[in-house]
């Protein structure tokens, strides 16, 4: 490419406390609308704030977990704009002393690290929804003053796949601490990005874009795509960006102009006069980062070296904090030394179920000690086959059954003795001279037809090991 993107993302993240950032409105989705207001959310006169302090107790941790500094002395502001979603026609933000500063993210990208600057994360609260139907507009109230952090990276991504990265990781990460359900159907994460291009090489920044209306990873991915390849045109014709803010069409794969991009002193931002500054003592942010838990990037190195795990492997366990804690207590429960058929239980047979119900492995209500059992039975003992075990599997999260108790009523376990293979074995000889004399003839894989001829005979039953040693002494013995 001769332009190199530079991108910056502005992801809003709501917290999942029980109530508005300034009221006592309940926060809880799906309500009807304008059915969770009070005078405070929707600005009536004489109405004071008071702010919700389990949010800021939750964007101090998220703070600290992006390793930010945060700062003793920060204050709210009024960000002054008129929207039909926002009834007291200003936002209450932070400007110029925001929670925290310099915090910094680590991605991994093409098989290499890479840091991204976070350059804050401060509070603020949501506005409205607007409904757009059947030619009118609606605006619904109840999202109004729900508690939200903005978390701003540094403009240190470069592509489009770098931005996917970014958010992901981040996603993952604030999953783990529980200060957000992440889920952007409801609209609990949002992501506006920033983005210029400049000549390959340069350090100077062009004239930026920024692009809203992205309501998934892929369409921030998407969208960027696009507007590299729109500047990339328009700076190869010579002709003139202009700063501005466009919305991403997922219909037309375009982005579409949507107003000039407001600067800071369009927001006519001066201190909120309702709320006191706050003055955030050491002590607290040390008691907050003790609910911190182990991270991501913690964990995974961690249960590469516990259970001698690969780094894949690994990966996909930590994607999700409440699985990572399902398999590693799995791992920790299975005698065996090796873990590796844990792992590959867990994101295999496990992982597919899981994703055909869309729920996570934690949640199909198998215990940990039952996916033990199931293991064992098939790994160590072999009383059922890997394939009747992943049956099994699928009926212990339909029926909330052991695996055992699941075999005995099916009657699915292996046939491992020589007196019940016997005279499958022989049927099968008889029924297959060819075969017969191939293996007789030094072809090896004869051997393997006439195991596959006695598993269907016997519907899966028969130990394939112990088949196929009875099979070779009965052949060579003829």
């Amino acid at each position: 490419m001769k332009y190199e993107p530079v991108i910056g993302l502005e992801v809003h993240l709501h917290l999942n406390t029980k109530t508005k950032a300034f009221c006592g409105c309940s926060t809880e989705f799906g309500k009807e609308p304008n059915a969770q207001v009070c005078p405070v959310c929707l600005g009536f006169p004489g109405s004071l704030p008071v702010y919700n302090r389990t949010a800021l107790d939750y964007a101090i941790k998220t703070a600290l977990a992006l390793n930010c500094r945060i700062q003793e002395y920060t204050k709210f502001d009024r960000k002054n704009y008129f929207y039909p979603d926002l009834p007291k026609n200003y936002q209450i933000s932070q400007y110029d002393l925001p929670l925290s500063r310099d915090g910094c993210l680590d991605i991994e990208i093409n098989g290499r690290k890479k840091r991204i600057g976070i350059t804050r994360v401060h509070m603020e609260e949501d506005a409205g929804k607007l409904i757009h139907q059947e030619g009118v507009s609606l605006v619904d109230f109840n999202r109004t003053g729900i508690p939200l952090l903005e978390i701003v990276s540094e403009p240190d991504i470069n592509s489009p796949e770098e931005a996917y990265e970014y958010l992901a990781t981040l996603k993952n990460v604030i999953q783990y601490l529980d200060v957000s359900d992440c889920d952007m159907e409801k609209g609990s994460l949002r992501c506006d990005a920033n983005i210029s291009l400049r000549p390959q090489g340069s350090k100077g920044l062009g004239v930026k874009t920024e692009l809203k209306n992205m309501n998934s990873f892929k369409g921030v991915k998407d969208a960027l795509s696009y507007e590299i390849e729109r500047q990339s045109e328009l700076l190869e014709a010579g002709e003139k960006l202009t700063q501005d803010t466009r919305l991403w069409d997922i219909k037309s794969g375009q982005t579409v102009a949507m107003r000039t991009k407001e600067v800071a002193k369009d927001y006519r931002y001066f201190p909120e006069p309702d709320l006191p500054a706050l003055i955030i003592k050491e002590e607290m942010i040390t008691e907050i980062r003790k609910t911190i838990p182990e991270l991501p990037g913690e964990k995974l190195p961690r249960l590469m070296r516990d259970y001698a795990l690969s780094e894949y492997d690994a990966r996909v366990l930590v994607s999700s904090q409440k699985a990572a804690q399902f398999s590693e207590e799995t791992m920790q429960k299975f005698s065996d030394k090796n873990k590796k058929s844990v792992a590959n239980w867990i994101i295999g047979p496990l992982a597919a179920i899981a994703a055909e119900r869309n729920r996570e492995v934690h949640e199909l209500g198998i215990s940990p000690d039952n996916l033990v059992e199931l293991i064992g039975l098939v790994e160590k003992e072999q009383v059922i086959s890997h394939l009747t075990g992943k049956a099994v599997l699928e009926d212990m999260a339909r029926s909330g059954k052991s695996a055992q108790e699941i075999i005995v009523e099916k009657n699915l376990a292996q046939i491992s003795d020589s007196a019940g293979l016997n005279g499958i074995i022989e049927e099968v000889v008889t029924a297959n001279p060819k075969s017969v004399a191939d293996y007789k003839a030094g072809k090896a894989n004869a051997l393997m037809f006439l195991v596959g001829q006695a598993m269907r005979k016997s519907q899966g039953k028969a130990n394939p090991k112990v088949t196929q040693e009875l099979l070779k002494k009965r052949l060579e013995s003829a």
